[in-house]
């Protein structure tokens, strides 16, 4: 197993009442184990290597929330949606490769992006079942329209580009995060009808605020945007 640490990490309290909290912060491996499982290896053990360090650094992160906020106990893995053993708080996680293809040559050395990373993010709640995406790369208008509801398409097609791909990707984790709360399919959570969601999110300044909290009256969930941490989590 590599030898992670974590960075930059950003813990938020979501809801006292409901002790709902969340956390970011990107996992890199040290430079000797990257230097191993980067040389000598074939692309499915080095993706194989990626998905371990993902699965470990979502855990490692999940310890350092527990250790912050003084609860002492473990994570049952045994059934979905994961809960933590004596506490029985709700756990999600979600991961992403912290190198945007996109970025420039002068942000990608802002990053450090010479030493793998990936992003990653946790949220745990007393009160019921949340969800939790954290995403760096834009979603495609056309993987939208292959996926999302008609009511959604006709709405963003409307939109000039910049928020139509703005209210893409905010769209995409919403339902990401449903998708984890309901157990979809992947298929099932893309094509479910959250347009009035997309209104909402549309008459605030997502991009200037540091955390957007609206409800969606359909299900009764709150749903948070961080978008300085290219998070959402539905709790």
């Amino acid at each position: 197993m590599q030898n992670l640490m974590l960075h930059d990490i950003l813990y938020t309290q979501l809801d006292p009442m409901t002790m709902t909290w969340c956390a970011t912060a990107k996992v890199r491996a040290s430079h000797c184990d990257i230097k191993k499982t980067t040389t000598c290896l074939a692309a499915p053990q080095i993706a194989y290597n990626q998905r371990q360090q993902q699965r470990a650094g979502v855990r490692l992160l999940l310890q350092a929330l527990l250790k912050r906020l003084d609860i002492v106990d473990r994570l049952d893995e045994s059934n979905f949606p994961y809960r933590l053993t004596h506490s029985q708080y709700y756990v999600c996680f979600s991961h992403t490769n912290g190198n945007n293809k996109n970025t420039t040559r002068i942000q990608n050395d802002i990053e450090k992006s010479d030493i793998p990373y990936v992003k990653v993010a946790v949220v745990i709640s007393r009160h019921r079942a949340s969800g939790i995406d954290i995403e760096v790369n834009a979603v495609k208008w056309q993987v939208a329209k292959r996926f999302y509801h008609p009511k959604e398409l006709a709405i963003l097609q409307a939109l000039p580009m910049i928020q139509r791909n703005s209210a893409i990707k905010c769209l995409w984790q919403i339902k990401e995060s449903f998708i984890k709360i309901d157990q979809y399919t992947l298929a099932q959570g893309l094509g479910m009808d959250y347009s009035a969601i997309i209104i909402d999110v549309l008459n605030q300044p997502i991009e200037i605020l540091p955390l957007l909290t609206l409800t969606d009256d359909k299900t009764n969930y709150r749903i948070s945007v961080i978008s300085s941490q290219q998070t959402v989590i539905v709790y």
